[in-house]
């Protein structure tokens, strides 16, 4: 049975709780109205917490009380952090995130493959880590096992992230390649490459369809592996094809919607044969899964 980690819902119920007896109005996104907008908890493997409260519209005086109220009442917090967000959508990745205490970050650990040690990643308001720790190892393991890297292949990752899979994968690989849209997202991939000291794994920010071009590939050579894990709305045409193009021996497809992912399957199958699909529950008691397809180039 799946549980939610605490104090994720001692914190909630308190925000919950403030908010009603300040008579201070949760955010309507269909009428636009509202000061409480979102409640972001992640609480990593290793213990520490990250909490970010996205407000409509600054009024400082209530901002301030109940930040600080929270701070006080959950020491456990590790970074407490606030965004003031005027737009129509409750998206934070183009907005500012301020840091009420704490680092602005924490941090999540996952073994590595070999199972000698492990790795630590720097996970931030704006980046992206599997909401599952555990399954997101076992997650990891499945693509490692399907890309069958050897270890003087040159392996592609696209829609790095903080650059966890790559780094998972980077012991195996001769290099390894990351590419990711957020910028700071790759520099969080970049340090966590330096504090892990992964010495063959090589971070690029920018949106994909611009940076991974034949320009790209001229650059820094064709790869043996190549490991996509991109957004819920698939790939974009311009990278499929170029994919086609570069008749890359051995693909692996990790998904988090299995409709995007079976349409640029559709369009991958002119030239790669699927081998091996397998699905991997990360989200219990949600019919939300991610699946990972192997993919070989046809003879």
């Amino acid at each position: 049975m799946f549980a939610l980690s605490e104090p994720s819902n001692a914190i909630r119920n308190f925000v919950r709780d403030w908010a009603i007896e300040k008579d201070m109005p949760f955010f309507n996104a269909r009428s636009q109205e509202g000061w409480l907008r979102t409640l972001m908890i992640r609480v990593a493997s290793t213990g520490e917490v990250l909490v970010v409260i996205q407000f409509k519209e600054e009024h400082a005086e209530a901002r301030e009380a109940l930040l600080k109220e929270l701070d006080e009442k959950f020491p456990e917090i590790t970074t407490l952090q606030y965004v003031i967000n005027t737009k129509q959508n409750d998206t934070i990745y183009d907005q500012d995130i301020i840091t009420y205490s704490g680092p602005g970050f924490i941090e999540e650990a996952m073994p590595k493959y070999s199972g000698a040690g492990e790795l630590r990643f720097k996970i931030g308001p704006k980046s992206f880590y599997q909401t599952n720790p555990e399954q997101a190892y076992e997650l990891y393991k499945v693509a490692l096992d399907m890309a069958e890297i050897k270890n003087d292949e040159l392996v592609f990752d696209l829609y790095t992230g903080t650059g966890t899979i790559a780094l998972f994968m980077a012991e195996q690989a001769r290099e390894v390649v990351g590419i990711e849209l957020i910028p700071e997202a790759i520099e969080d991939a970049k340090l966590n490459a330096a504090n892990n000291r992964v010495e063959n794994a090589t971070f690029y920010a920018g949106d994909m369809k611009e940076v991974f071009t034949a320009e790209f590939i001229a650059k820094h050579g064709k790869p043996d592996v190549l490991i996509t894990d991109p957004p819920r709305d698939g790939m974009h045409g311009d990278v499929v094809a170029l994919l086609l193009e570069l008749e890359i021996p051995r693909m692996v497809y990790v998904s988090c919607n299995s409709a995007t992912q079976a349409r640029d399957l559709g369009l991958l199958a002119e030239k790669y044969e699927v081998k091996q699909s397998r699905a991997v529950d990360m989200f219990p008691q949600t019919h939300h899964i991610e699946n990972v397809v192997q993919l070989v180039l046809k003879a």
